[in-house]
């Protein structure tokens, strides 16, 4: 079995020093996203877990149970469902702790809800930190192999025009070296787009549930009781 003279190989191995940074460049970048993926994809796995946790949560007999149940579906960033039940304690007690300062004018409801936004919102920004990295990567790669492809074919075709060798062997291997860049960065970019895009639904549906869950703390933390909590599983499948 004969090996072929052109490829990538032979690009890399006679390209000049642009040619060289642009395949570096791309697979710096094809390691960034598989990384990022690789992370928030095992992050959804724990949050999908959490989520789960949190369906129960009501269905104990003490709110130190449930917060047990919670916390041993995984703790930290993985389980922004536990982080919720405990700023909202901490926020109820916070009122009831501190009824003369500026704050204790406002209602226990107004002041529980606003917490409550507040924890959602720095869960969401943890749960999408690092997608940028993909959107770059799936926005920009292609670019980049192209300029790759590009500056290869000029170079291809100034070696031509210098040795004055117009033959299809002269021209087909030169270009389709160069080629071989815009395919590098579509399969760069391909991988970069799906995983921001799956796991933008993931994040999506997580805040959403953690939404749900807030206002079901909302109404325990102020009439004892959680509506809807009886209806919780069927939105964890």
């Amino acid at each position: 079995m004969t090996s072929t003279p052109y490829g990538l190989s032979q690009l890399l191995s006679q390209g000049d020093l642009a040619i060289k940074t642009v395949a570096l460049l791309l697979l710096l970048m094809s390691i960034a996203s598989w990384y990022v993926i690789a992370v928030h994809g095992l992050r959804a796995l724990r949050l999908r877990v959490a989520a789960r946790a949190s369906d129960g949560f009501w269905h104990v007999s003490s709110f130190a149970e449930g917060m047990a149940q919670l916390s041993a579906a995984g703790t930290g960033v993985a389980n922004p469902f536990q982080r919720l039940a405990e700023e909202s304690r901490r926020a109820v007690q916070h009122h009831h702790d501190n009824k003369q300062d500026l704050h204790g004018q406002l209602s226990l409801a107004e002041w529980l809800s606003e917490s409550q936004s507040g924890t959602i919102e720095e869960s969401a920004e943890r749960l999408q930190r690092g997608l940028a990295i993909l959107a770059s990567v799936g926005s920009t790669a292609p670019f980049v192999g192209l300029f790759g492809t590009v500056w290869g074919i000029y170079h291809a075709l100034v070696g031509i025009g210098a040795t004055g060798q117009v033959g299809i062997d002269k021209v087909a291997g030169p270009v389709g070296e160069a080629l071989i860049m815009t395919a590098f960065g579509l399969v760069v970019a391909i991988p970069a787009v799906l995983g921001y895009n799956a796991l933008t639904r993931v994040n999506r549906r997580a805040i959403g549930k953690l939404q749900r869950f807030a206002r079901q703390l909302h109404a325990y933390f102020l009439t004892g009781s959680a509506p809807g909590a009886d209806n919780a599983h069927g939105d964890a499948r």
